[in-house]
């Protein structure tokens, strides 16, 4: 199922008590001074909206950033946000396509029954004319009962696995980055790829800053010689743009897909990787 939905679909659903709107927006990596997203949303947001906050929301017990928490931890963080498992969640970005797709995958993953994405986010809202408003937002506590979905995620090891089955591996970093040529953006890592991957930058499966539609989303990836058909896994830096990639797999029609949560941040880090580079 494709989860965009319009903004007039949204504000059809703004007084259902079974409907959640979520500002999923996490500040974009290397950008000098980091931007606050938060604040942000405290400015202006949907009516009611709370902020799920992907940094907040992960593992803090390793040092490896937006690492999944474990299912107690994120139903309980879930339930204080007032965001039940059964309920109609419709997740939004303050600008473009980066992080509600981590969200959208984070909330599938634990068991959330129904996970939109607005289309178009906060602006498509505020150019159809819709009410935002401004302050927290502090709804009711509600029942999450997490339970984490194991064929959703892979592992270092499942990766190595894969490079050795030669398994489909699309990572969503820049061609420049995978290729070895442009350094990462956290400080004392290769750049590179895992052997055998396949360079998917998630740009590409962005237009006008929306999601291409299905059609377009089929042809990139015929274009990159992705076999939809066959079990595919994303990766990335950090696990948020994997994500990106992931749902465009998705809507395209692919049915076994996975997230190398650890992606590069890991990888490039672990003493048994190997790092390719192109030219």
């Amino acid at each position: 199922m494709n989860p965009f939905v319009s903004p007039s679909w949204a504000n059809g659903r703004m007084r259902d008590p079974a409907t959640i709107f979520v500002d999923a927006t996490l500040p974009p990596v290397g950008v000098h001074p980091k931007v606050d997203t938060r604040a942000r949303y405290l400015d202006k947001h949907l009516p009611g909206a709370v902020f799920f906050d992907i940094d907040e929301l992960s593992d803090h017990s390793t040092p490896l950033p937006h690492m999944l928490p474990s299912a107690a931890s994120f139903g309980r963080d879930m339930s204080a946000l007032g965001i039940g498992d059964r309920a109609t969640i419709v997740l939004y970005e303050q600008e473009g396509v980066f992080s509600s797709p981590r969200a959208w995958w984070m909330l599938r993953t634990f068991g959330a029954q129904d996970v939109r994405i607005l289309d178009g986010g906060l602006r498509a809202w505020v150019e159809a004319g819709l009410p935002v408003e401004s302050g927290p937002v502090q709804r009711t506590a509600a029942t999450f009962n997490a339970a984490l979905d194991p064929e959703a995620v892979r592992s270092f090891s499942q990766v190595q696995h894969l490079i050795a089955e030669r398994s489909q591996i699309l990572d969503a970093r820049s061609r420049s980055r995978f290729d070895g040529a442009s350094p990462e953006p956290r400080p004392g890592i290769s750049s590179g790829h895992i052997p055998g991957a396949t360079s998917v930058p998630y740009t590409e499966l962005l237009e006008d800053g929306r999601l291409k539609a299905a059609d377009k989303l089929l042809e990139l990836f015929a274009t990159k010689g992705v076999d939809l058909s066959r079990p595919i896994t994303t990766t990335c830096g950090s696990g948020v743009t994997a994500a990106v990639v992931l749902l465009g797999l998705e809507i395209a029609g692919a049915k076994h897909v996975a997230l190398y949560d650890g992606s590069w941040a890991e990888y490039a880090q672990h003493p048994q990787a190997v790092i390719e580079k192109t030219g």
